[in-house]
């Protein structure tokens, strides 16, 4: 069976980030007036994910997800081109109104286990520096957004071998503790699925 490609940033081995790095900007793929976000800090708990909310590039399977503090996120150009995509969901996600890319993820719910956290796709940052993926979360969603079932196996070992352990629930963060398995990193997904 041919190599399952995972997502363009790990598929030929995930890199090490840089314990010195301390931010950088991320980019819309607009090419002319992107979006710009100017992060100061490293991220923390990156990964990649399975769920169908989060944006993803043209044929990933999963897309990339990272997480800084809120305080150390701002649109530095073109705020008015972001849009929230669900007013609904748990996460915010701003995306570019021309491109579509989500730029980031803000939780308003102050009782949300990670509010105080913006989500980030450091794939969007030219910086080299970021923290490398942990882990994959949500795998088996990929179902739903059009794998097919009997391709989780060489999915799931394809994470292995790229050293993403596969996780559909998550015990190995304090914070997701207690909220019905899923990691509340990405959403409270098994408490709510829908408006993850």
């Amino acid at each position: 069976m041919a190599k399952i490609s995972i997502h363009p940033a790990v598929d030929n081995g995930v890199k090490p980030g840089s314990p010195n790095f301390t931010g950088g900007t991320l980019e819309c793929k607009c090419t002319s007036n992107p979006v710009e976000v100017s992060v100061t800090s490293q991220c923390a708990y990156n990964h990649v994910c399975g769920c169908t909310k989060c944006w993803k590039p043209e044929g990933a399977l999963f897309s990339q997800v990272a997480v800084v503090p809120r305080d150390k996120l701002r649109v530095s150009k073109n705020a008015d081109k972001l849009k929230v995509v669900d007013a609904n969901a748990a996460i915010q996600r701003y995306a570019c109104k021309d491109c579509g890319v989500h730029m980031y993820g803000r939780i308003e719910n102050t009782k949300h286990p990670f509010y105080g956290f913006d989500f980030i796709h450091t794939e969007l940052s030219k910086d080299q520096g970021w923290a490398p993926p942990e882990f994959a979360a949500f795998v088996s969603s990929i179902i739903e957004s059009g794998t097919p079932p009997d391709q989780m196996g060489a999915v799931r070992s394809q994470l292995k071998e790229l050293r993403l352990e596969p996780l559909d629930g998550c015990d190995r963060h304090p914070r997701c503790q207690g909220i019905g398995g899923a990691c509340s990193l990405i959403s409270i997904a098994v408490a709510g699925e829908a408006t993850a």
